[in-house]
């Protein structure tokens, strides 16, 4: 008699990722991400304890609930051959775009009516559209760069329409379309912070494409100049971000106000020492520094942990950085090359800039610490990042211990 046996679906074994992922880069990640949480934790009990009815674990539970799902989506993601996102490079783009747009009509939260940044998904999350977008330029950058890289490096010419023109100035043509197009819609959002990082992240992907180092030294130029034009007239910025300026110029400006922060966390950084007061023993979180698990969470690491605690997270991020452009150098596809160096290097820059803002290197502008800082959805989006790296690891020409 015949039964009718329903077969189990399988993953397309083609669709899959063999050899073994990097170590190495896996233990910086969790070691990172470890780290993270016990100092979100650590920074943020006393601020959820008077905030949300005496739960002082609130953000450590949420940000460890998406540590899981985010350690998940990253073996998943690894075990994936690289040439599938690939595919999904364009889609992504266009997805990113489109939710730019929709962010700037929905309602911001209450107390951020000039910030047009979030949106939301009831009972469930809030994300940012511009975590999104800077994945989305990353991964389209490298798919569009890795399919014209001989072209970009020589004198090869394209039929665009009617016009024939030489591939590398096509492709730069493009570049600064697509990252201008996205660095606007996110400076309409009132993110100047985002915007600077979306517009760093092509700027560095175009410096990989190899394109004429003296665009580079011409665009370093614009931007220190806009930068210097910014700081003696700070009345050009939108509303929000002028008196930031002020207060990064003038250490006395506004000290109960918006030097607040940067001051109380300067406090947290030198009165941390050598090894610092101990986990938990931080004074500056006891609601000095505001809303100490987020962008300021560094200046909790330095007091609690001290400079050496500080210098080994400081090592741990430039190893983590190091590790993925050793897997991109060798790595032979010049698409997941491009796309392991993007993402190692978005780390890196955004761990920079978090750094040089607690300690009024630069101003204050609401960049977040990796892994450290309070944020489910970004640090899930992070750890999926770094799922696509460990993926490239796999096909990587590395020796293995």
């Amino acid at each position: 008699m015949a039964t009718n046996v329903k077969k189990k679906r399988r993953i397309n074994p083609a669709l899959l990722a063999h050899g073994g992922m990097d170590i190495p880069f896996l233990c910086f990640v969790l070691a990172l991400l470890t780290i993270g949480l016990i100092m979100m934790f650590s920074a943020s009990y006393t601020y959820c304890y008077y905030n949300y009815g005496g739960d002082s674990l609130y953000y450590f539970k949420r940000q460890f609930f998406f540590a899981i799902v985010g350690i998940i989506a990253m073996f998943v993601a690894s075990k994936f051959k690289v040439e599938i996102y690939k595919v999904a490079a364009t889609p992504l783009l266009a997805v990113s775009y489109l939710l730019l747009v929709v962010v700037l009509f929905v309602s911001p939260p209450p107390g951020f009516e000039e910030f047009h940044r979030w949106i939301t998904i009831p009972g469930i999350t809030t994300f940012q559209p511009s975590e999104i977008a800077k994945l989305a330029i990353i991964l389209y950058l490298a798919m569009h760069i890795g399919e014209h890289y001989k072209g970009i490096n020589s004198n090869e010419i394209m039929q665009v329409r009617n016009f024939r023109m030489p591939v590398r100035t096509y492709c730069f043509l493009l570049y600064v379309a697509i990252v201008g197009v996205a660095c606007v819609l996110v400076y309409l959002e009132n993110h100047v912070s985002g915007t600077l990082l979306i517009f760093a992240l092509g700027l560095m992907m175009m410096w990989f494409a190899g394109f004429d180092y003296r665009i580079f030294v011409i665009g370093i130029v614009l931007v220190v100049a806009a930068a210097v034009i910014v700081v003696l007239n700070p009345d050009i910025l939108p509303a929000h971000a002028q008196p930031r300026i002020l207060a990064w110029v003038d250490k006395d400006y506004d000290p109960r106000g918006v030097r607040w922060q940067t001051n109380n966390a300067l406090y947290a950084i030198g009165s941390g020492g050598l090894f610092g007061v101990g986990l938990g023993n931080s004074k500056q979180k006891q609601l000095y520094v505001s809303e100490p698990q987020n962008d300021f969470i560094f200046s909790i690491v330095c007091e609690e942990l001290g400079v050496i605690g500080a210098a080994v997270i400081i090592i741990l991020f430039v190893l983590l950085v190091w590790r993925g452009f050793y897997i991109a150098i060798h790595t032979k596809d010049k698409f997941a090359s491009l796309l392991a160096m993007g993402l190692s290097f978005q780390v890196g820059l955004q761990a920079s800039l978090n750094i040089a803002v607690v300690t009024d290197v630069l101003p204050n502008t609401g960049i977040s610490l990796p892994f450290f800082s309070y944020g489910g959805t970004s640090l899930m989006m992070l750890l999926f990042e770094m799922g696509l790296i460990l993926g490239i690891s796999r096909t990587a020409n590395i020796k293995r211990s």
